[in-house]
């Protein structure tokens, strides 16, 4: 898909890109993980799945990803769910289908808690809700727990990714936003999408997740050699089936 210049929009933590495409509802949202932008294969065969069914479309980059302003490490949970409910305040109108891919699964049970109305359904994807206390602060070596305290800033490669860095405040914000404890109570079917040799969100924390969601229904499809990115052809074929069960 060509990728259009973006629109703007002022957000609370400066001005935020997204790309919005006209068509029928309900509108699909897509919040994407950490560190991860718009242009990603998965938001891009979105893109294309819309166009196709002339289907209404947002996705967006978070506050220091992407094409928005502002620097990835002055970003939380917070702050990114406040880049969410903003633009989807200021361009969502009616129903529409939440799309939230690792961390963006989050940012998209964080919305469908506090704002249940006009929720067609949800798709999850490689989930990663309370990723901060349950995924990433276990794995912390005493040292690297030490430099995230003196520091407030952990990098956790070499590869000088956004996605290797790490602050004291998502942490500490990331307590304040926890859902895992349950229940998350959601008024919508959702449905989720996990690959097996997913490195990065382990199956086990899925099923934790299910288990706390309290919804009308939920459906797992777990993919056998599928990786936490599930972005070959197979996987985006998968998604684009998922959202015809969704959307009909």
């Amino acid at each position: 898909m060509e990728h259009n210049d973006p629109s703007y929009l002022q957000g609370p933590y400066g001005r935020l890109a997204y790309r919005q495409q006209d068509g029928n509802g309900p509108t699909l949202v897509w919040l994407g993980g950490y560190a991860s932008d718009m242009l990603g294969s998965k938001a891009e065969a979105i893109a294309d799945y819309a166009a196709e069914r002339d289907q209404s479309y947002l996705r967006f980059d978070y506050s220091g990803h992407g094409e928005s302003a502002g620097r990835f490490e002055d970003g939380t949970i917070s702050s990114w769910f406040a880049d969410a409910e903003a633009l989807i305040d200021k361009r969502v109108d009616g129903p529409r289908v939440m799309i939230g891919s690792s961390m963006g699964a989050w940012i998209t049970l964080l919305h469908a808690t506090k704002h249940p109305e006009n929720l067609a359904g949800i798709v999850l994807i490689a989930p990663a809700p309370d990723f901060t206390e349950r995924l990433h602060r276990p794995k912390l070596t005493p040292e690297q727990g030490r430099i995230l305290e003196r520091d407030g800033v952990l990098k956790t490669g070499t590869s000088g990714h956004p996605a290797e860095t790490f602050t004291r405040a998502l942490f500490v914000d990331g307590r304040d936003n926890l859902l895992m404890d349950g229940p998350i109570e959601v008024p919508c079917p959702v449905t989720i999408l996990h690959g097996l040799d997913d490195d990065v969100v382990p199956t086990s924390h899925v099923m934790n997740l299910v288990e706390v969601l309290e919804a009308p229904s939920v459906t797992v499809t777990l993919v056998k050699g599928g990786d936490h990115r599930l972005s070959t052809d197979a996987d985006l074929l998968r998604l684009r089936q998922t959202l015809d069960s969704v959307i009909l």
